[in-house]
């Protein structure tokens, strides 16, 4: 059930995105402007997002694991 709520969720708010985009062409330049900030920052986060997953995935951030460590011991006086 929380499958087709989410999927209910992000139809309608695509199509608030595309009645949006159809008024932009005739809404005010300061409306335009605070649409398009949304719109970049939305993309700068999912580019961050991927950016970030794409590390994990490659190992890139992660120090490489070295081989079996050696412990050492304390030399008698």
């Amino acid at each position: 059930m929380a499958a087709t709520d989410f999927v209910q969720e992000m139809r309608a708010v695509g199509e608030r995105l595309l009645l949006k985009l159809q008024r932009l062409p005739q809404a005010e330049p300061v409306e335009i402007v605070a649409f398009s900030v949304i719109i970049l920052f939305t993309a700068t986060v999912l580019l961050l997002l991927l950016i970030a997953c794409s590390c994990c995935c490659t190992h890139s951030c992660c120090p490489e694991r070295r081989g079996r460590k050696v412990q050492v011991q304390p030399t008698p006086p």
